[in-house]
């Protein structure tokens, strides 16, 4: 390996004490791949053992916590006990080489697809009407009951509890791109005029509560728990860096081993408000303070870029999306070296080099995911 690669693989140790082995994550990644019920496929065991095999921390694809909560074709579910004997099978072939393997508990509120929900049905903090995922028409979601919201948030954490069951070693709270969670956050979502309208925080921090107590329940102190946001929303109004700052103060006063940020661009500026023109990450990592690693993801695609993220010293843990699909040997290539044979081009014509489940080769040639290709569509 080229020395000046090494920062990228120094040992992480969380708040729990925890040690992960480098500063790689693999990121919560939509596979499309698990059956129709949610149980885990064959094709999904294969593909993230694939990419789990190099991190110091693997995430599994968002997982549903209700059915009601559903947002995407060939979606995992955590949202019932049958669901625990394939998690036990996921858990091993993400934990096989040595990482942590963490479930992202999720719950896609309007953003929930009604073809895939029971009685077609989507529910949301307000009534919206939206399109979502692969939908070509807009669906309109219901405002939830108080008595839904308390539901769901038991759900979150009876979806810890199996997650704990079938062996993991944590779980992600998923507050971010636009599901449930964060739609409570936003003034854009949530227009409720009761509790859960008037302070916006309420949602999540009673979800956060609710899955640090399960897991206070069912597991050791080694057990990590963590959560993932959006710093900004383009809709108006909606969340704001000023948002983001009070949503990142109540977490980091939480017993969290990591927050996870959600980002297209690990260099993303501000949008506006007081700080336009910010670096996202850079006033993230100083609102965070040192309490807990930061996990940033955005467009890295190159060792260079990896390293670059980590050197700044506002990035603790670097995720890898569309790259780790891209090339699973992309943390083998710079250890061993061969940073320069990294495939970080989508090649429409070489379905073997990058060895994906077929059904998420489909959504990359057809375009739905932003990606450098050879083609230069």
């Amino acid at each position: 390996m080229d020395k000046k690669f090494a920062p990228l693989f120094e040992k992480v140790t969380l708040p729990n004490k925890v040690e992960l082995r480098n500063r790689f994550v693999l990121a919560p990644l939509t596979h499309v791949s698990s059956n129709d019920d949610g149980t885990i496929s064959d094709v999904e065991i294969d593909y993230v053992e694939q990419r789990s095999k190099d991190v110091g921390l693997a995430i599994s694809a968002a997982s549903y916590v209700t059915d009601l909560g559903k947002a995407f074709p060939g979606q995992p579910s955590v949202a019932h006990d049958s669901d625990i004997d394939g998690l036990k099978r996921l858990a091993e072939a993400m934990k096989k080489n040595g990482a942590k393997a963490i479930v992202q508990i999720h719950h896609g509120g309007a953003q929930s697809l009604p073809r895939l929900t029971p009685n077609g049905d989507a529910a949301a903090p307000s009534p919206i009407t939206l399109q979502s995922f692969d939908e070509k028409e807009e669906h309109h979601a219901r405002e939830m009951t108080n008595e839904e919201i308390e539901q769901t948030i038991t759900a979150f954490g009876e979806a810890a509890r199996r997650v704990i069951e079938a062996g993991f070693d944590g779980v992600e709270i998923h507050g971010a791109n636009h599901y449930l969670i964060q739609q409570f956050v936003s003034p854009y979502y949530n227009r409720r005029e009761d509790e859960w309208g008037e302070n916006r925080l309420n949602f999540p921090m009673r979800v956060v509560d609710e899955v640090v107590d399960t897991v206070k329940t069912y597991a050791d102190e080694k057990f990590i728990v963590g959560y993932r946001f959006s710093p900004e929303e383009a809709e108006t109004p909606g969340i704001r860096m000023e948002t983001t700052e009070e949503l990142v103060k109540h977490l980091i006063e939480k017993p969290l081993d990591y927050l996870h940020v959600s980002l297209m661009d690990v260099n993303a500026e501000t949008r506006e408000g007081k700080y336009q023109g910010e670096g996202r990450v850079k006033l993230l990592h100083q609102w965070i303070d040192g309490r807990m690693p930061l996990v940033v993801i955005g467009s890295i695609f190159t060792a260079e870029q990896a390293l670059e993220a980590v050197e700044s010293k506002n990035v603790e843990l670097l995720a890898l999306g569309r790259e780790i699909l891209l090339d699973h040997h992309f943390i083998n290539k710079i250890k061993n070296g061969k940073e320069n044979d990294i495939v970080s081009k989508f090649d429409p014509n070489s379905e073997e080099k990058h060895d994906l489940p077929p059904n998420l080769w489909n959504q990359f040639n057809e375009g739905f995911y932003p990606l450098p290709r050879t083609d230069g569509k």
